[in-house]
């Protein structure tokens, strides 16, 4: 017998009596006339509408109802027989309208729907878990309709907020009073989404509509930029936000922030991630990395680079309920490249009860399905249009390289490469081949094809440093960083070699184990003269904030629309420091990545 044919009673015995058990609900235990219930879960409870097969106590106080239903029965319509049975409940204290229990829930022992019924307007929802008594005290205990007011009564203050910045803060806000638990804004990269964002956890903190807020990124570099916004975001006169509200992240170096950040970096302690209490009023910044470690232990790791996984060797995973945080903010959400990916953090985001708002300068499908709105948009296009962003001029580099592979010619030189020794050799080609994009710099190598791109590149920069007065800061995204074979490796050498400007002029920043302090050096990349060149592969595509970026070149094939246009925001933002008016982007596929 397979689980979806089990009975009702198995099912409640089996699934729900466990789960509520572990969200704190026991003991289970059978209704008896005439006996009081200080806390637990009773079973067959009696209504005026028929029994209910769960009524949930805490301090002697009954909070819920549960319906259970078998495992091939859908729980979400039978919420409608758990609100019955609150209607028909007579021994209470709490009067709802017509209900006499503030909370219901419905579940065949997998999926779990809950509705709160103190207002009417409030919409069922699933859940991951069942709620621990603490938690449906804390919602008891909450004032929502002071924090609702406090938002309709008290403006954005636009004194420090560009007009499309207000725009997401007030259509957010909105989104909330009406009671949405899912929304996504959509602003395009250097736009100022991360503060923005900050504006509006002071706003929904401020008017107490929220206690705890999860602030999620996929790079560290992101949490740094998180954190370092925190700082230095003056939310009240006089008072940094960090003196308003704790600010928590994962373990961050000081040498990784800006050195004119005053900014007290401080771990948050497990207990607040464990057991929240009402008391606890902060903002922790992590990696959807280390949160899916701290739920769901090392089998929820992402196989990223190795200097993620280093970082997070002290997380464990912790019993982590799902009232935790009342707002989760996923940043940079369209992460999802690969239905892996999209599949982990799907996982992390739905653990949560909070409401969850999304952050992606790239909205794709994947993305709005789960986040369901847009509730705000301000794409690239409108953000040239009116000032705030640069346009980009395009050059297509002649290399006989495209997207789908490369032609070699006879009496070429190749180069092949032993992955597991490192180890180069050379062939003359004897005749012509065709190879696939997929094996480049990774099975074989041309030289001479890698250096004749730098070469007619550096032709470009050279020109644009006599034009400007000053060496164009340039992005290079190489093909991989895998030991022995590393594309990043052989372009850092080759580029170092023709432009004659010092080992510290061209600097490789990957997650690569061989990479010193990474997020250093990006800070240095942002601040110094030096590096002026930067070779990456994906490290530095999404969220890196360095506005004196002036090229972008594409030595590797980008097949996704929304890593792409992450790409190529490395050089949206402006520079009035030197007078940056647009960007170049250098297409080193013969101008078919552009296409």
């Amino acid at each position: 017998m397979n689980d979806t044919e089990i009975s009702e009673a198995q099912t409640r015995k089996t699934f729900i009596d466990k789960a509520l058990e572990q969200a704190g609900w026991g003991p289970v235990v059978p209704f008896k006339p005439g006996a009081r219930y200080g806390h637990g879960s009773v079973e067959e409870y009696p209504t005026s509408k028929g029994p209910a097969d769960y009524i949930l106590f805490h301090q002697e106080k009954a909070l819920a109802c549960v319906e259970g239903k078998r495992l091939r029965v859908g729980p979400q319509n039978v919420l409608q027989q758990a609100k019955r049975y609150a209607r028909g409940f007579n021994d209470g204290t709490f009067s709802f309208g017509e209900y006499r229990l503030p909370f219901v829930y419905s579940t065949n022992g997998q999926v779990i729907w809950f509705q709160d019924l103190r207002d009417p307007l409030n919409l069922s929802r699933q859940v991951a878990a069942f709620h621990t008594p603490q938690a449906l005290m804390s919602m008891l205990s909450t004032d929502e309709s002071a924090a609702r007011t406090w938002l309709k009564t008290n403006p954005v203050d636009d004194k420090h907020l560009w007009p499309f910045q207000i725009e997401a803060i007030e259509a957010t806000e909105q989104a909330i009073l009406d009671r949405k638990r899912h929304m996504l804004l959509a602003m395009a990269t250097g736009t100022g989404k991360t503060f923005t964002i900050v504006n509006l956890i002071y706003r929904l903190m401020r008017s107490g509509f929220a206690r705890r807020i999860l602030f999620l990124v996929d790079r560290r570099a992101l949490a740094a930029q998180a954190v370092a916004t925190m700082g230095s975001f003056e939310a009240e006169p006089g008072l940094k936000f960090d003196k308003c509200y704790e600010v928590y992240s994962q373990k961050i170096r000081k040498e990784d922030l800006d050195e004119d950040l005053k900014f007290d970096i401080k771990q948050l302690p497990p207990e607040y991630l464990t057991n929240p209490q009402s008391k606890h009023s902060y903002v922790y910044v992590s990696t959807i990395q280390r949160m899916r470690i701290n739920l769901f232990g090392d089998e929820g790791m992402f196989r990223t680079s190795s200097w993620d996984q280093d970082d997070d060797s002290d997380a464990a995973k912790l019993d982590i309920p799902i009232h935790a945080f009342d707002v989760i903010i996923a940043d940079e959400c369209h992460r999802g490249y690969t239905a892996q990916e999209e599949s982990k953090w799907r996982e992390v985001l739905m653990h949560f009860d909070g409401i969850k708002i999304g952050l992606t300068a790239t909205p794709a499908a994947h993305t709005t399905a789960f986040f369901k709105e847009i509730v705000s948009r301000y794409d690239y296009e409108r953000a040239v249009r009116e000032g705030f962003l640069v346009d980009y001029d395009a050059i297509a580099i002649q290399s006989d390289i495209t997207i789908n592979g490369v032609f070699l010619e006879e009496g070429e030189e190749v180069g092949y490469l032993n992955t597991r020794t490192g180890q180069l050799s050379f062939e003359t080609l004897e005749d012509e081949r065709e190879l696939p994009a997929p094996t480049t710099e990774i099975d074989w190598s041309a030289p001479d094809r890698n250096r004749k791109i730098v070469q007619e590149v550096k032709r470009y920069l050279l020109e644009q440093e006599k034009q400007f007065g000053h060496f164009p800061k340039t992005l290079i995204f190489a093909q991989n960083d895998i030991s022995h074979i590393s594309h990043c490796d052989r372009l850092v050498e080759i580029l170092r070699d023709e432009f004659g400007r010092g080992d510290d002029f061209v600097q490789k920043i990957t997650g690569d184990s061989s990479v010193d302090r990474p997020l250093q050096r990006i800070r240095e990349f942002r601040n110094r003269q030096n590096p002026g060149i930067v070779v990456t592969v994906d490290m530095l595509s999404t969220g890196v904030d360095v506005p004196r970026i002036e090229d972008i070149v594409f030595l590797r094939p980008v097949k996704s629309r929304i890593l792409f246009e992450q790409m190529m925001g490395r050089g949206t933002r402006r520079c009035p420091e030197i007078h940056k008016t647009h960007f170049t982007v250098f297409d080193c596929f013969n101008g078919t990545l552009l296409e």
